[in-house]
């Protein structure tokens, strides 16, 4: 398997604040697939839903996860594909083709939280979250609903850490210590 620990789940679950510590703590890149498509699309994630639609989103989404798949680059002295701490969107999974993209790299780790704690925390941040305010629903309405559209993709993940009642270093700690547990290769890098 390829060393690679990827990181998705639902939104406000803390992929954005836990993965810069794993990855600082693995000395492992980080790469962010939103960042990515951001990047590529010249614009706020908000504005392409705005904009162009979640089908061109989630386009650009595919495009993105395929490549950050590649196990190439490989390391010079062991072939290995170099590991990296990959941050997914929250519905990246739901995709078929994403999920056994990010499967054959690495292992998936699934960020989870209760729907109050999400609704607190989207409540408390300032990123716009198109996908909730789809339908006109109460925010805890709403991201139930999603939850629940979402269960099936995200219980495919091999392994789910629930954010909930802890703090992003807990967390952090949670997630390394599952990752390690599924037998992560980290090419030579120290922990």
């Amino acid at each position: 398997m390829a060393p690679k620990l990827i990181l998705t789940g639902f939104m406000a679950t803390g992929k954005s604040s836990i993965a810069p510590i794993v990855a600082r703590r693995l000395g492992w890149p980080l790469i962010d697939s939103d960042d990515l498509i951001v990047a590529r699309a010249g614009k706020p994630i908000a504005a392409i839903f705005a904009d162009d639609g979640e089908p061109r989103f989630r386009a650009l989404e595919r495009d993105v996860i395929a490549d950050l798949a590649r196990p190439y680059p490989r390391c010079p002295m062991c072939k290995c594909p170099r590991p990296a701490v990959i941050a997914t969107g929250g519905g990246a999974l739901v995709n078929e083709s994403n999920f056994k993209a990010l499967r054959e790299a690495g292992v998936i780790v699934c960020l989870s939280a209760r729907p109050d704690v999400i609704a607190r925390r989207v409540e408390r941040s300032r990123v716009r979250r198109p996908k909730l305010l789809e339908g006109g629903k109460p925010l805890r309405e709403r991201i139930s609903e999603l939850m629940d559209e979402r269960r099936e993709a995200y219980a495919r993940a091999e392994v789910v850490v629930d954010t909930s009642d802890f703090n992003v270093s807990e967390a952090a700690n949670e997630v390394l210590d599952a990752f390690i547990r599924h037998g992560a290769k980290r090419c030579g890098l120290s922990a």
